[in-house]
């Protein structure tokens, strides 16, 4: 058994179309966002309440070589492992301007799969949380 494991296995919609990018050292690299939702039922309403997360997802090597087909809508499966960076960025205006640590998320994709659109379907009062992002989601 591991004494460490950092996996992460997402299934969702890409919000934008994938980006190819390059490092100083020449390195390609692709980055997507992707959109996972999770719902639930409210029990005062007896309504589907959705919630809808959106993923920075960076891929190298083979994993960049797929990503970078990927475009806007398409259903996808990515797996690798949660990576955070800290970075120093500015808040405030005027003399109220201070600088703060941010911390940003990212999954450094080692997989990439595109899959097959789900299947619509027309069970009442199901959970819509495979239904596609549309327009007014996207990040």
């Amino acid at each position: 058994m591991a004494l460490y494991e950092n996996n992460v296995s997402l299934r969702g919609f890409i919000g934008k179309d994938a980006v190819s990018k390059t490092t100083r050292q020449q390195r390609s690299f692709v980055v997507l966002s992707l959109a996972t939702k999770s719902g639930y039922k409210d029990r005062q309403t007896n309504e589907w309440v959705n919630h809808t997360d959106w993923h920075r997802i960076v891929a190298f090597g083979n994993a960049a070589e797929y990503a970078k087909h990927l475009k806007k809508g398409d259903h996808a499966e990515i797996e690798g492992e949660l990576r955070s960076s800290e970075f120093d960025a500015e808040a405030g205006e005027g003399k109220k301007k201070v600088t703060v640590k941010v911390r940003g998320w990212e999954i450094r994709a080692s997989i990439v799969r595109k899959l097959a659109p789900p299947a619509k379907s027309s069970e009442p009062g199901e959970n819509l949380d495979a239904e596609p992002v549309t327009e007014s989601d996207a990040a």
